[in-house]
């Protein structure tokens, strides 16, 4: 299907509780094209009132929905997982044209999101409880797994598809309701998906897709409303502590993916080459726009040079373009404040004394572009080994010491994942243990897997999306005691 025959043929409305409807003040807002810098179409703009509407659908289906047979959930998701494979392409060209990334990198994207649909229908026979004696033998123990209820789940915008699955799988599975707030610069992906929802037979009322250009006026009322019993969010460290203390004035159950500033370390007993192919998918995936992304290489000063050389190489034969064109290798930043955040980290640290081996501009032309980056003898005070890069620029840092290079890794309040290179076992197991990170990559530079935990620690967040321990984010445990 063309790009414009695909706009033109989009559920643009709100999905309240599985229905197409408009806002409820009529308004829209538009979606860019951030290649172009021009709008794609507009989107229906959900207000407070639109969320108490999705919320009073998800209510009323909450008891039907934690009823349904387990396996009729599942069954449920896997069609829905069929569905999206049938329509890969599409959903490829629609997240390549309103968020920016190339198509290779949209197709890795419909595979990967679908699976959590697929990964988290089988989780749902599988939810479990347990009937024990009690050690003291005056009765038995019975525990027991239920929904947690009406959840709100809020997505970013890197990765529009996955974001959102990685959510609805397993609160799906579990037995809630969900209302999705989508990101306001890529909302069609999540409307799409609305669509597939309805055409996998998802029972009326269960599922909500509400866009809106003001996040808080309709998820602020949803937070205070006793009706919602879980909040979900990936996105930034600042808007999920924000969530956080909103949600502790009800306790409600809160999953927070935060923000990330993996390090990457390449030691000196590395495969090299192998380093620098894991370095390119840790740092280039997704134009670096990921909370995932290597944003600090620490190399050992021994093969350093060989290691800038060869990386230096592969990020200058990146090809740079809109998504859709074929050989676009790395696409446009999504949009005008992301590219002068970057910018002001490259600036910054080249004011200071880094050095600029490939990069480090914002091309010319339309749309939101900045040049695949290299950057060495980084400055220690240089703001982009605190702060999170989210664009294609890779800083190198050297060291001398195992020591040096796990204390360089773990001085950041974040701890999402770190990536490493060795050939040691034993250097594998003893850094693995050393990193204070949720995740950890050993000699691996993509590790995202629907049948593992993703999370992390310190200031990247709480609770864990995706393996066996997903669906528990969306469960509550009920002890019986009987006699």
């Amino acid at each position: 299907m063309s790009a414009s025959a695909l706009i033109s043929s989009l559920p643009t409305d709100l999905w309240l509780g599985g229905v197409q409807a408009t806002s409820a003040s009529g308004a829209r807002f538009a979606v860019l094209n951030p290649a172009t810098g021009e709008e794609l179409t507009t989107v229906a703009d959900a207000t407070a009132a639109d969320g108490i509407t999705a919320l009073d659908r998800a209510a009323e289906a909450q008891p039907g929905w934690a009823a349904t047979p387990a396996r009729e959930r599942a069954e449920i998701l896997r069609r829905a997982f069929d569905l999206l494979q049938e329509r890969a392409a599409d959903f490829a060209l629609l997240m390549t044209l309103e968020m920016g990334k190339s198509l290779a990198e949209s197709h890795g994207e419909v595979k990967y999101g679908s699976e959590f649909l697929r990964w988290f229908g089988e989780e749902a026979v599988r939810i479990g409880g347990r009937f024990t004696p009690a050690p003291a033998g005056n009765g038995s123990i019975l525990v027991t797994k239920s929904p947690v209820g009406p959840v709100l789940a809020i997505t970013p915008w890197n990765f529009p598809l996955a974001m959102g699955t990685r959510k609805i799988g397993p609160a799906l599975a579990a037995g809630c309701t969900v209302i999705v707030k989508p990101a306001e610069d890529t909302p069609l992906t999540m409307l799409l998906l609305g669509q597939v929802f309805a055409d996998a037979g998802l029972p009326s009322g269960v599922l909500s897709m509400l866009p809106t250009s003001d996040a808080a006026s309709v998820t602020g009322p949803l937070m205070d409303d006793p009706r919602l019993r879980k909040i979900t969010f990936t996105g930034s460290t600042g808007v999920g502590k924000l969530l956080v203390r909103n949600a502790a004035d009800r306790l409600l159950r809160t999953s927070m993916e935060l923000g990330g500033n993996a390090p990457f370390i390449v030691f000196d007993d590395a495969d090299i080459d192998a380093a620098v192919d894991g370095a390119m998918l840790a740092k280039m995936r997704n134009g670096g726009e990921a909370c995932t992304a290597a944003n600090r290489l620490y190399v050992a000063n021994s093969v350093r040079e060989e290691f800038t050389a060869k990386l230096t190489a592969r990020i200058e034969a990146l090809t740079v373009g809109p998504g859709d064109r074929e050989g676009t290798d790395i696409g446009p930043l999504i949009n005008d404040k992301q590219r002068r955040t970057v910018t002001a980290l490259v600036d910054d640290a080249v004011a200071k004394g880094a050095r600029v081996r490939t990069g480090g501009a914002a091309p010319e032309g339309p749309g939101f572009f900045y040049a695949p980056t290299v950057l060495d003898s980084i400055p220690a005070d240089a703001n982009l080994l605190q702060d999170e890069i989210f664009g294609p620029v890779a800083a190198i840092v050297g060291f001398d010491t195992e020591d040096e290079a796990v204390a360089a890794a773990n001085d950041t309040r974040y701890g999402l994942v770190a990536y490493f290179y060795t050939e040691s076992l034993d250097r594998a197991l003893r850094v693995s243990a050393a990193l204070d990170t949720g995740m950890v990559g050993v000699n691996r530079g993509a590790i995202s897997d629907a049948a593992a935990p993703f999370g992390g620690v310190k200031e990247s967040g709480f609770g864990r999306e995706g393996g066996s321990e997903g669906i528990e984010e969306y469960l509550d445990t009920k002890y019986i005691a009987l006699r």
